[in-house]
């Protein structure tokens, strides 16, 4: 559905993008992480046609999304900066929105009124971030769009309209195979919704698999040695800590694998232990180096 391929976008003698390729199957929810100044934003700015990459090719169901307004339609976006027009209510602003999207169901948007319950004909600039927030969910999602990219798009919202709003989407996805593309440094609640991700630092994506693809290929390994030694060298380790004689091991490799190697020095102990996403993202990103750093002052 959404294939980028060796995108570059430069800004002076910056590249935001430097050669970036990712690809998001149709019908897909798909988590784009990396760190603060990734390239992530830019991307996306890509996809939705307010940039032109300088290199290489940025399309959405095999077709280019600069200026082509077609596609556009069948594509909705919540930035992480949701524009209004600074009077507009609501109502005004679902009339701005079905200018521009044939497919907008007013059906949709009478049943979304009673999830959000909030005065449609309220000033937007007047409602908080959070409300704010619920308004935008409430527009896009009555686009019935068959593309949805999000940049941080729960932020500013209560627990209980989080799961609300991710039912919404998910149900979208489920029941009329809309594809979303989601980026956002909530790495706990991606985890929960999408079943592919991709690493984007530097202007690269480093990797991009399934989320049970990245859960196979590394393990982290609660590890006892016989005689409270320590790790032995030659293991495939990207970090170890220890907690007494427990030693936690991160490698590379699967469960399976991992406890095959391990069997060679007859350990006292080994469990392997789910790693989360945000543990993945942290290791894949370089290991001990990208960790949180202790300072001494």
């Amino acid at each position: 559905m959404i294939h980028v391929e060796h995108a570059v976008k430069r800004f002076g003698g910056f590249a935001a993008l430097d050669g970036a390729s990712l690809s998001v199957p149709a019908g897909s929810v798909y988590g784009l992480v990396g760190p603060n100044g990734a390239g992530k934003s830019t991307l996306i700015r890509c996809l939705t046609g307010i940039y032109r990459q300088d290199e290489g090719t940025v399309t959405i169901d095999g077709q280019p999304v600069w200026e082509n307004q077609a596609l556009k339609a069948r594509t909705a976006a919540i930035p992480d900066d949701w524009f209004y027009f600074n009077q507009a209510t609501i109502r005004d602003m679902c009339r701005f929105y079905r200018g521009f999207y044939p497919a907008f169901s007013m059906e949709r948007y009478e049943k979304l009124k009673e999830v959000f319950e909030i005065d449609e004909k309220r000033s937007l600039r007047r409602l908080s971030k959070g409300m704010q927030k619920q308004a935008a969910f409430w527009l896009t999602l009555s686009c019935m769009p068959d593309c949805l990219i999000l940049d941080e798009p729960v932020d500013g919202l209560d627990p209980v309209m989080r799961r609300q709003v991710w039912s919404l989407v998910l149900g979208d996805v489920a029941q009329r195979g809309m594809t979303v593309l989601v980026s956002s440094h909530n790495l706990r609640e991606l985890e929960d919704v999408c079943d592919h991700v991709g690493i984007l630092d530097h202007g690269k994506v480093l990797l991009e698999r399934s989320l049970a693809q990245l859960q196979d290929n590394m393990v982290k390994l609660q590890v006892v040695f016989k005689d409270g030694g320590g790790v032995p060298e030659g293991l495939p380790v990207l970090h170890t800590s220890a907690v007494g004689r427990i030693h936690t091991l991160i490698m590379r490799t699967s469960a399976e694998e991992a406890q095959n190697l391990l069997a060679a020095y007859e350990p006292m102990l080994v469990d392997a232990v789910p790693l989360t996403l945000e543990e993945i993202f942290i290791y894949e990103l370089g290991g001990a180096n990208y960790a949180v750093k202790d300072i001494v002052l």
